[in-house]
């Protein structure tokens, strides 16, 4: 049995990842290569099924919608309706996002200036925007394609 170095609780030996916390246990190896690569898939409005189609059109002004392609279920719809939405494997996120290659807090996604934003938080695989790792935050804009760890969304905003 190990101690997770992050909450100290007792762990298997060949765990890779605290079953308390999910906390990285992970042995360093000064490789920093990433595990998670871009694809590029595309989806757009006129591609939606009727039933998607109308949750875009039913988006409240200043809201948006994060519609999965890969990843946990295909077709899952997340809700970006607040000033702050987080995204991560931690199950207090907004956008729980249930994999190892989601970070605990991966990402959040902003409201300000008439727009919805999104900036990664760290995270060690990185969140992608249309196939560019992000730094900083970026605009979002309708068809974006946001990739969280295997997770790859497109994204839709009201009236757009």
């Amino acid at each position: 049995m190990l101690k997770c170095p992050a909450c100290g609780h007792e762990v298997e030996a060949s765990a890779n990842y605290c079953p308390h916390c999910g906390a990285s246990l992970a042995k360093a190896t000064g490789d920093t290569t990433r595990v998670v690569t871009a694809v590029q898939q595309t989806l757009g409005y006129e591609d939606l099924s009727a039933v998607d189609a109308a949750a875009v059109d039913s988006l409240q002004p200043g809201s948006g919608m994060l519609l999965a392609l890969r990843g946990g279920s295909v077709g899952e719809r997340y809700l970006i309706n607040q000033d702050v939405t987080t995204a991560g494997r931690h199950t207090r996120c907004d956008i729980f996002l249930d994999d190892v290659t989601v970070s605990r807090h991966h990402a959040r996604f902003l409201r300000h200036d008439g727009r919805i934003w999104v900036v990664d938080e760290g995270s060690l695989n990185g969140t992608y925007v249309n196939q560019q790792l992000i730094t900083g935050e970026v605009a979002l804009e309708r068809g974006d394609l946001v990739q969280i760890g295997k997770y790859r969304m497109v994204f839709f905003e009201a009236g757009g």
